[in-house]
């Protein structure tokens, strides 16, 4: 795991004042994406946010200010999809963030070299950042598999392996979406009820599912496992997920293998990756209830226990349409935090590795709904509405799931005392209706 230094100094700041005043990126934190100026057709490149500007890395390779291990490093960073980059490894990332950080601090050199290298946010679109060659999504928050188990199997809410083994599914990596992009309401299969055969309709149960994503950095050969202490330095960072899901399509076919329809339509991540080193200010240890099972051996350590989880606050804001044509500001619907999660980052890895599978460079791992202990945790509709017995207000309209022309947005931030504050940015989807099947 990686340890403070320089880099998380809360007291340093940028000579780019947006970066100070609050910022979702500031000094301290240091993103990675892949964007293009706005409506141009210009090759997507590598970028770093600080403040409200993106840091253009194939310009400032070019300026000639990065040399030696840093510039190597610094120039795979500026190639899109980040894949190279992300296969280069930890030293290779913490170089290019102590070269950053050295370039954008208070008194740095160079500065007016540096600004022609700066491009405003608000002109840029974005990419998905890698090449994701797999995507697996895992459950691991006890308290969401309780609240779906609870409706899906009230005899048997949680299921015994659930204490024992990161649960996941193989989802699709066709369908991951960059924020903004709209997600069309799916069609499908759904429970027949009184009738004789399924209904064969357009969802209409569709949902949001807030979680975290972590892109795989080097990755392991073929049959050869990452033991849990090593797994966390296989992550090359963390973004925003938005599992959309189609609960009625998903309550009608997933027994007896699981998830499909219901959640290959779409799937959104946030454009900004977030470094481990960045959070490592927020680390914490893993919450497990004084009665739960102990992990097996391979997927426990004492550095696991005591530093392996993250206190990453996320929020989840529903806009419907008629909020954003009277200009009514999205409405916060709930808050919860990472470090509910009954598993880990390095445990997710380890898990899915010991089996020999062989994890890439730019592989995407979902840490599942994100819900934690009390009603204002909760982290999809279907928990919030209670499979929409309880409807939710929207400013007057109400919903158990998801109409068109609703946006769904999301954020996550890291904040402590003594700390500087660490963003993501935001997360977001509007709701399309139902192309003809």
């Amino acid at each position: 795991m990686t340890t403070l230094n320089d880099t998380h100094d809360p007291v340093q700041r940028s000579w780019l004042s947006s970066a100070n005043e609050g910022s979702d990126f500031p000094l301290q934190n240091l993103p990675h994406s892949v964007f293009r100026r706005a409506g141009s057709h210009e090759a997507w490149r590598g970028g770093v946010a600080i403040g409200d500007q993106i840091v253009d890395l194939e310009s400032l390779v070019a300026t000639g200010l990065c040399s030696g291990a840093a510039g190597d490093s610094m120039r795979l960073a500026a190639r899109a999809p980040l894949n190279a980059y992300m296969a280069s490894g930890a030293a290779a990332w913490s170089a290019v963030r102590g070269a950053l950080f050295s370039a954008l601090k208070h008194g740095a050199t160079h500065q007016s070299r540096l600004r022609a290298c700066l491009l405003p946010q608000a002109e840029a679109e974005y990419a998905v950042p890698a090449a994701i060659g797999d995507y697996t999504d895992f459950y691991t928050s006890i308290y969401h598999a309780t609240n779906v188990g609870r409706q899906f199997r009230p005899d048997q809410p949680l299921l015994p392996n659930y204490a024992w083994v990161p649960i996941g599914y193989h989802g699709r990596s066709s369908s991951i979406l960059i924020s903004g992009q709209p997600v069309v309401r799916p069609w499908g299969q759904s429970a027949p009820g009184t009738a004789a055969q399924p209904h064969f309709q357009p969802c209409q149960k569709l949902d949001y599912e807030i979680e975290l994503g972590a892109y795989i950095g080097p990755g392991n050969a073929l049959g050869e496992p990452i033991v849990l202490d090593d797994a966390q330095a296989q992550v090359f960072g963390v973004c925003l997920l938005n599992d959309w899901s189609a609960r009625d399509i998903q309550a009608w076919e997933y027994q007896p293998l699981g998830p499909f329809l219901a959640k290959s339509f779409a799937t959104s991540v946030s454009p900004w990756i977030v470094s481990l080193e960045a959070l490592e200010p927020f680390r914490g240890p893993l919450l497990r209830a004084a009665d739960a099972a102990q992990p097996l051996p391979y997927l426990h350590s004492a550095e696991n226990a005591a530093r392996g989880a993250f206190d990453i606050q996320m929020e989840v804001r529903i806009e419907s349409a008629r909020m954003r044509a009277a200009g009514v500001a999205p409405k916060l619907v709930s808050r919860t935090s990472y470090k509910h999660a009954f598993w880990t980052l390095a445990q997710l890895v380890a898990h899915h590795s010991v089996n020999g599978c062989n994890l890439q460079p730019g592989d995407l791992l979902g840490t599942g709904t994100q819900s934690g202990p009390t009603d204002a945790e909760l982290g999809s509709l279907l928990e919030l509405t209670r499979g929409g017995a309880l409807p939710l207000d929207l400013e007057g309209e109400q919903r158990t799931f998801l109409a068109d022309g609703d946006r769904v947005i999301m954020r996550a931030f890291c904040e402590r005392e003594g700390a500087a504050r660490i963003g993501f940015g935001s997360l977001s989807g509007e709701i399309k209706p139902a192309r003809r099947a």
